[in-house]
């Protein structure tokens, strides 16, 4: 599906077209892992919510800077599902937290501070399990 968006020169914006679908599938199992909807997605990337609507489903993949953020999402949305049930990721990704200065988790990736978000979830990561 991307092969054809890509040209004769086998890139779309830096990425192959095997790499952009691969970006896609990623961004769609892991929105359907962490039960993101686009408007989740859209407020992490700094995207509009029917681009997300396309990531999330894997029909076409963030480029740029959308796409870094999509990614950085990604790792974050996975290791907060071994800290939490799936369910509450999408609530916690717009909860304001004292943590993040009151911001919420979402503000806080799309503005590119991915370690900010990533030092808080390091710190539920390590908590001992009840």
């Amino acid at each position: 599906m991307f092969e054809r968006l890509a040209g004769d020169s086998g890139k779309l914006n830096g990425m192959t077209a095997v790499a952009h679908a691969s970006l896609a599938a990623e961004i769609a199992r892991v929105g359907r892992l962490g039960h993101l909807t686009a408007v989740h997605l859209a407020d992490a990337t700094g995207g509009d919510p029917s681009s997300a609507r396309r990531w999330l489903r894997g029909t076409q993949a963030p480029s740029g800077a959308h796409a870094a953020r999509a990614l950085e999402l990604t790792s974050l949305v996975e290791r907060l599902a071994q800290v939490m049930q799936p369910t509450y990721i999408p609530i916690w990704l717009i909860k304001p937290i004292e943590r993040l200065d009151h911001r919420r988790p979402v503000d806080v990736i799309r503005t590119g501070d991915y370690r900010s978000v990533s030092r808080l979830v390091a710190s539920l990561e390590d908590m001992p399990v009840a």
